[in-house]
């Protein structure tokens, strides 16, 4: 049995081993949405560029990523991003508040892909 540092059991889905329980319990529910056809083109851990790597003072920054549980369509064509949390830490807080603003949104401030959190 292998818990995380928030007390998180690694849980394993059709070979797939998810960080907890939680985010297990999560992909059933998707998957049988998908197999009913509510929703499509579910990936699992999409990425997304929050900043570019840089150079300063001659070393090389890294590139800083927000890395989602899911994503996927509903049948009416709307994208979802959604990521399972039982411990919301400052890091995560930073990075979503900071995907939100880069992904969620076209420049007219219309929604274009919504965030979940469950």
């Amino acid at each position: 049995m292998s818990y995380s540092k928030y007390r998180a059991k690694k849980t394993e889905v059709g070979g797939i081993v998810f960080d907890s329980l939680k985010e297990a319990k999560r992909y059933k529910e998707l998957v049988l949405l998908e197999r009913s056809g509510e929703i499509k083109r579910l990936i699992l851990q999409p990425r997304f560029l929050i900043q570019d790597k840089f150079k300063y003072n001659n070393k090389t920054e890294r590139a800083i990523h927000y890395v989602a549980d899911f994503m996927y369509t509903d049948k009416t064509g709307a994208k979802f991003v959604e990521d399972v949390k039982g411990v919301k830490t400052a890091e995560y807080k930073l990075k979503r508040k900071l995907f939100i603003k880069k992904y969620c949104f076209d420049e007219k401030g219309n929604e274009i892909i919504k965030f979940i959190e469950t």
